[in-house]
This record gives structure tokens, C-alpha cells and sequence, in this order.
């Protein structure tokens, strides 16, 4: 088995024997087996979008088969564990872990996985069938690194996520959607440049900052899911909503299409 999984097994067992001692092998799918999650998402979009590999969980042996423990490996070594007892019921309980490997190893890993898995179509499938083992070629890693470029919106946008939108109180208090949008240079730390507003506000109420909150950008998209495909978009846009889940790129006179919740 590749020495990094060695790791993230062992750690993972040894930490569900010191956190839930009663529980043994046959309580466990397949004696607990260790997962790769790769069947929601991919190897590569984890790696680039999230900064980690897909989930490694071992599961309870039982009918509701929920996880017992469940390993977080991210892009700089860090392994994050949960521990789930009560049958998978209870609050999970964290702990931190690096692993001992280089950046390359890692990256190595992760080529290799997106090959003896992804690429043979073997999802969620314990990681002692996936032969990953041996340092990949060349190529496939050249051919991984070129994927990041087509993961650069999500990358941008995951990045924005926990940054702050200027957003019209009215938008809040009146349950009104969000009718107009422009995003700006930031002016200052955690600013994602992005400014927000029903699109019937008179210039007088906007000046005054008391009629002005500060959302993050994840608060913005969950409030108002039509915002996603613009989010991203460069500084200097402007955009206006024109049907009820629909946004389009503002014209001169082009009308704010004005909905409530």
C-alpha cells in the first residue's frame, strides 16, 4: 500500500481504538475497511476546489451503516480525524494529525488515485483494492496539474465564500431579492468588491451607511441562489436582475425586475 495511506490507516485505527475501545473489527464493514469517497466529486475537483483528497470513512457494520470514523486529508499533509460513537450517532469528536510526506508525495498521490481510481471508474471502494502503489509518470502528472485551470472559477468562488458584500438593508428588512449588483475594487481586507441592492433605493438612502450591512458572500448566494453565476465575475460588472431567477450583465435603461421573497 502507498505509505501515505499506510498512515492515514493507521492513525485512523488507532485513534478509533483510544477514543471508542468498545468497539471491535466485526463491528465495522468489512473489519473496518477503509473508504475513498471519490464517487461524488473526484479526486481532482477535491484537490483543487476543497485543498484535499476526497473523505476516507470507515463505516458501522450494521443496517443504518453510518460512519464510525471518518479522515480528512488536505493538500499540505494535514489529517483531520472524526470519531462518531454512539453507532454513528453521537457528536463527533476531532483531532488533528500531519502526515509524514512531502508536497510531491502528496500531489503524487493524488495523481495516482485520480488514475487507479477515477480514472477505472472504482468509486467509494476500500483503498486496499486500489493499488496505488508506485511513483506515476510524467505525463499524468503534467496532465493533473493542467485540470487546476479548469477548476478556477470554483477555486475563486470558494475563495469569496467568506468574504464581505456592502448589501442593502432594505433587502433584509422588506424580505426583497437582491435586484442589482455591481462589484468595485476592495477597499480593504475581506472585501470581496461586490455591492447589492433591491434597485429602487434613492441615492439619499444608500449614502447613509446606517441603511448598509456587511454580508459575507456565502450569506448572499444561500439568500439568493441567481447570484452564483455572476459572483465571480471581474471588477467593474455590473449586473440587474431581469425574471425571478435570472441576472444578466446591466444596459443603459435596461429595468431592475423587483420580486420579493
Amino acid at each position: 500500500m502507498n505509505r501515505v495511506l499506510e498512515q492515514v490507516e493507521r492513525i485512523m485505527h488507532e485513534t478509533l481504538q483510544r477514543e471508542l475501545s468498545d468497539v471491535w473489527p466485526y463491528d465495522l464493514e468489512r473489519d473496518g475497511a477503509i473508504f475513498y469517497m471519490n464517487g461524488r466529486n473526484g479526486t481532482a475537483f477535491d484537490w483543487y476546489v476543497n485543498e484535499r483528497f476526497p473523505s476516507f470513512p470507515i463505516f458501522y457494520n450494521d443496517e443504518e451503516n453510518l460512519g464510525a470514523a471518518k479522515a480528512m486529508l488536505h493538500t499540505d499533509g494535514n489529517l483531520t480525524v472524526y470519531v462518531y460513537g454512539d453507532k454513528g450517532h453521537a457528536e463527533p469528536m476531532s483531532f488533528e494529525r500531519y502526515i509524514d510526506a512531502t508536497a510531491e508525495e502528496l500531489l503524487d498521490l493524488a495523481v495516482t488515485l485520480t488514475g487507479k481510481a477515477d480514472g477505472n471508474t472504482i468509486w467509494d471502494e476500500d483503498i486496499r483494492s486500489l493499488e496505488a502503489d508506485g511513483k506515476p509518470d510524467k505525463e499524468d502528472v503534467e496532465l493533473f496539474i493542467s485540470l487546476r485551470e479548469a477548476y478556477e472559477p470554483m477555486i475563486e468562488r470558494r475563495a469569496l465564500l467568506s468574504k464581505t458584500a456592502i448589501v442593502s438593508k432594505k433587502v433584509r428588512e422588506g424580505r426583497w431579492k437582491i435586484g442589482y449588483g455591481t462589484r468595485d475594487e476592495p477597499t480593504r481586507d475581506g472585501d470581496s468588491g461586490w455591492y447589492f441592492c433591491v434597485g429602487d433605493e434613492t441615492e439619499e438612502y444608500v449614502n447613509d451607511s446606517a441603511n448598509l450591512e456587511l454580508w459575507t458572500i456565502n450569506s448572499v448566494l444561500i439568500y439568493d441562489p441567481a447570484l452564483t453565476e455572476f459572483i465571480v465575475a471581474p471588477y467593474g460588472t455590473a449586473i440587474v436582475r431581469v425574471a425571478s431567477d435570472k441576472f444578466e450583465p446591466d444596459e443603459p435603461g435596461k429595468p431592475v425586475f423587483i420580486e420579493k421573497k
